[in-house]
């Protein structure tokens, strides 16, 4: 770490940077500097975010102050405070009903590749070089002035995501940082730094140590990105991705499934990397929820049922079954897994988004309704009328009521 100069923004860069006049973002500055002059700065991805053109989605504050200095601080100023993470140095201050963080500067007392015992400090090279990448290590004073000990604003022009010092050392710090590596990487990046790259192959036996859920927030992280193929084959290529999941990634279908939706969330690309390898068994080692569990195995379910011949009525039938996004989650995997075309996905897609999917109308109680006791024949003549109402290419509420009728005539109600 260097005792870096302050450098003020340029006219080119303060034009990403107007949030700086944020209210909520002045409130919290000004009740911190009020205990401590000078001593809070913008840090993280908000910083890091301005200066690569996006606009940051969450910001975060380092201060000088001690954490209980800073609660007091922020308490005294009337403004809301949620102790998020305390014993880290970390609180939310509440201000126009929005939330900051707020994180006293840190120095790593120890660490064990999982977590870090930390001490408080004054010294912003020192909290500088506990963070993992250059481009995360970048403050900025609320008058616009950047301070980069790490070299971070060269890597950011330059699109370089690169380790704060011997790569070997952060990733020892914590293993998580061998997924956050190729995050961000894929995020902001056209090739990997070679030295970060080395050290995450070499010392990828360390994920063993993390927790799923860690794992299981980074591997979301990353699938969900619309460059998600470009992390993944540098992360199977490096042994990275077996230590995640044994069973080898299908890159190809996944690449397919990022090509038609860059949006595609994490669950449809867990069903288009691994298909049925991943069984029930990577819900669990991903910690995923009980819908994002559902939304991969119901896309894989459906898409087994998809070919090139099926009829228009078939398609329909299969959109009433799943419904809309069942239906499109289904079609969109079973292109990735190269069970349909492209042209045929784009057919499909726009089928199920022309109107709402088929609606069966009629329930147990018309049934009932009609004089039926409720039992057994009540489920049999409603699964008769369904059957009807399908073969007969899903028609109108006033057919189906009239195929109700037939049925229930067959009855003598």
């Amino acid at each position: 770490m260097t005792d870096a100069p302050f450098h003020p923004l340029t006219e080119e860069q303060r034009a990403h940077f107007s949030w700086l006049e944020a209210a909520h973002l002045k409130a919290v500055i000004a009740a911190l500097e009020a205990a401590e002059p000078q001593g809070a700065r913008f840090v993280g991805g908000c910083v890091r975010d301005s200066l690569l053109g996006e606009t940051p989605k969450d910001f975060d504050v380092a201060t000088m102050l001690a954490p209980e200095a800073a609660v007091a601080a922020l308490k005294a100023a009337g403004l809301g405070v949620a102790p998020t993470g305390l014993e880290h140095g970390t609180v939310t201050a509440i201000a126009e009903h929005k939330g900051v963080e707020v994180t006293s500067l840190r120095a790593d007392v120890s660490t064990d590749g999982r977590r870090a015992t930390v001490a408080f400090t004054r010294d912003w090279a020192v909290d500088a070089g506990r963070r993992d990448f250059t481009v995360n290590a970048i403050y900025l004073t609320p008058d616009g002035k950047l301070y980069d000990p790490a070299g971070g604003v060269a890597d950011a022009a330059a699109k370089r995501v690169r380790f704060i010092g011997k790569p070997e050392e952060r990733i020892r710090e914590d293993f998580l940082r061998i997924l956050r590596f190729f995050r961000f990487s894929a995020r902001f990046c056209d090739a990997f730094d070679g030295p970060g790259l080395a050290a995450c192959a070499a010392l990828k036996d360390g994920m063993r140590q993390l927790s799923a859920e860690r794992i299981g927030a980074e591997m979301a992280g990353i699938l969900a990105l619309p460059r998600a193929s470009f992390a993944l084959e540098a992360m199977q290529a490096s042994g990275v991705l077996a230590e995640v999941w044994e069973a080898p990634g299908d890159l190809a279908a996944a690449a397919r499934m990022k090509t038609l939706e860059p949006a595609a969330p994490a669950p449809l690309m867990l069903a288009a990397l691994y298909g049925e390898e991943g069984g029930a068994g990577i819900g669990r080692r991903l910690r995923l929820s009980n819908a994002e569990k559902a939304m991969r195995s119901g896309a894989l379910k459906g898409a087994a049922a998809f070919t090139p011949e099926m009829s228009e009525t078939s398609l329909r039938e299969r959109l009433y079954r799943l419904g809309r996004d069942g239906f499109c989650d289904a079609i969109l995997t079973a292109a990735a897994q190269g069970r349909i075309d492209e042209n045929d996905y784009r057919r499909l897609k726009t089928m199920a988004e022309a109107g709402p999917p088929p609606h069966f109308a009629i329930s147990g109680r018309h049934i009932v309704a009609a004089g039926l006791a409720p039992g057994p024949d009540v489920s049999k003549i409603l699964a008769a009328v369904e059957a009807r109402w399908i073969a007969e290419d899903f028609p109108s509420q006033d057919r189906q009521r009239a195929i109700l009728a037939e049925e229930l005539a067959k009855t003598g109600k």
